[in-house]
């Protein structure tokens, strides 16, 4: 989908429009995804990326932008370094905030993954290997979906959706003492108290899918310390849980990586996919 096909977005800081700008540029020479509508807004939309060869693992992955900013092609230079591992690559889109609160957006993403268990065969993928990951906010909201279970019913949706998780310098608390110095404004009102129910960190009651957590070694302290607290508490669950730090990334540099097939991310999660 062109960009001017989308409707207006929240302005961006100064390094939010270069994430974007940055992105999409990595993306510019990638042949065309196959789009597919999954509601009547532009954001409830999903690329996918197949392969002919491989062993039908897919990756779902959701671009960053502070819940208020972001395009699904925007993770369009993925999709190379993946399909030359066997892996097919899906970027999904979601609703936006501060027009839409949680969980819409959150849900919109449990939409594409339904879509992807019904209609990967036809693509030549395997439904009972979807991973899902994501960067920032993207990383946010699978890890979420990786670990509450009650988005599934409702969809018809089983407990083996999600094969794997991958967030990248995600967030996972929303509680306070998280570190943030602003409340995102897709949690809504103060008054819905969705700082907990939106937080992955405080969801985790049992042994969820495993994850490969990533983050840059210069992402933001606040966000290194989620991750820290992630990894543990995961662990202590029972999780099977790996941390990446990315040397010299920082919190955006992090998700450029995942488009370098001689990057610190990509071989590893290729390997890690494989083995799952």
């Amino acid at each position: 989908m062109e960009i001017a096909r989308y409707p207006g977005q929240e302005p961006l800081s100064e390094n939010g429009t270069r994430y974007r700008d940055t992105c999409l540029a990595l993306g510019a020479d990638v042949p065309p995804g196959i789009e597919v509508s999954l509601g009547s807004h532009p954001c409830q939309s999903l690329l996918l990326w197949p392969v002919k060869d491989g062993d039908g693992s897919t990756l779902l992955f959701l671009y960053g932008g502070g819940w208020t900013n972001g395009y699904k092609e925007m993770m369009a230079f993925m999709a190379p370094g993946l399909n030359a591992a066997g892996i097919n690559f899906v970027s999904a889109g979601y609703r936006l905030a501060p027009e839409f609160t949680f969980p819409t957006g959150w849900l919109d993403v449990g939409r594409a993954i339904n879509w992807l268990r019904q209609h990967l065969p036809t693509h030549g993928g395997d439904p009972r290997r979807i991973f899902v990951g994501g960067h920032s906010a993207g990383g946010h909201y699978a890890s979420l979906l990786a670990i509450r279970q009650d988005w599934r019913q409702p969809m018809g949706v089983g407990k083996a959706a999600i094969r794997g998780c991958l967030p990248i310098s995600a967030i996972y608390d929303f509680t306070p003492g998280n570190g943030m110095a602003v409340r995102p404004r897709f949690l809504g009102p103060e008054s819905e108290a969705n700082e907990a129910p939106a937080s992955p960190l405080h969801q985790i009651t049992v042994p969820t899918v495993p994850f490969l957590m990533a983050h840059g070694a210069r992402d933001f302290p606040h966000l290194v310390t989620q991750a820290e607290r992630m990894e543990a508490a995961l662990a202590a669950a029972g999780t099977d849980v790996t941390r990446l730090v990315l040397p010299v990334r920082d919190h955006f540099e992090a998700c450029y990586a995942a488009g370098d097939p001689d990057g610190p991310w990509l071989p590893q999660a290729v390997d890690w996919m494989r083995a799952q």
